[in-house]
């Protein structure tokens, strides 16, 4: 009886245990992947709306996992997301040297901490 009243409060108690979506987008000389790691987003908010950007001109594939692969140059943890109260880490993948803007705006916009991988 245990084993299954874990699980159960922790949805109860709107805990994410391993939900990511990885989101890739291309256009003209353009191609960029990164990983969102829920922290805090309600699951039907973030498979609806978290994960589905909308980019004009660029062709975007999500794909949901467990968690963020492996491979990223940098992560924001505990980004919070637009005004709301939620959070998610984001793993970023590709050109390093990204990390020059991504830092300031992780730390400035999101109110998160950068940790180079």
């Amino acid at each position: 009886m245990r084993v299954l009243l874990l699980p159960l409060l922790l949805l109860m108690s709107g805990q994410v245990l391993a939900e990511a979506c990885v989101v890739h987008t291309q256009a003209e000389r353009l191609d960029v992947k990164v990983c969102q790691q829920n922290r805090s987003i309600p699951p039907n908010l973030f498979h609806s709306g978290f994960c589905q950007p909308t980019l004009k001109g660029q062709k975007v594939s999500v794909e949901f996992v467990d968690q963020c692969p492996t491979g990223s140059f940098g992560v924001c943890r505990s980004a919070h997301v637009g005004g709301m109260p939620y959070q998610q880490d984001i793993h970023y993948y590709g050109v390093a040297s990204d990390a020059a803007f991504l830092k300031p705006a992780c730390e400035k916009q999101s109110r998160g901490v950068w940790m180079d991988r």
